[in-house]
C-alpha cells in the first residue's frame, strides 16, 4: 500500500438490495485511518495505531457482512 494513496480493501454488495460497501484505508499514519463507504457516502471512519490492526478490523466486519448474506463484488 502507498502511503500517498487510498486503498481499496474489499467492495461487498448486498443483492437483495443492491446496496454497496467498501473498505479503504485512507493516505498517512500513524494513525491509520480506516474509512466504510456505503452506496459512495462515508458511512463510518476508524482510527488504528498500527496496520495490522486496520487490516484485522477490515476482515472482521467483512466476514461479519459475508455471514449476513453480503456477496463479494
Amino acid at each position: 500500500m502507498e502511503a500517498a494513496a487510498s486503498t481499496v480493501l474489499w467492495r461487498i454488495f448486498k443483492p437483495s438490495t443492491r446496496d454497496r460497501l467498501r473498505a479503504v484505508i485512507l493516505p498517512g499514519g500513524p494513525p491509520f485511518t480506516l474509512a466504510f463507504f456505503a452506496n459512495d457516502d462515508m458511512d463510518r471512519v476508524e482510527n488504528y495505531d498500527a496496520m495490522d490492526l486496520a487490516l484485522f478490523r477490515a476482515d472482521e466486519i467483512k466476514r461479519s457482512l459475508l455471514a449476513d448474506e453480503w456477496k463479494e463484488d
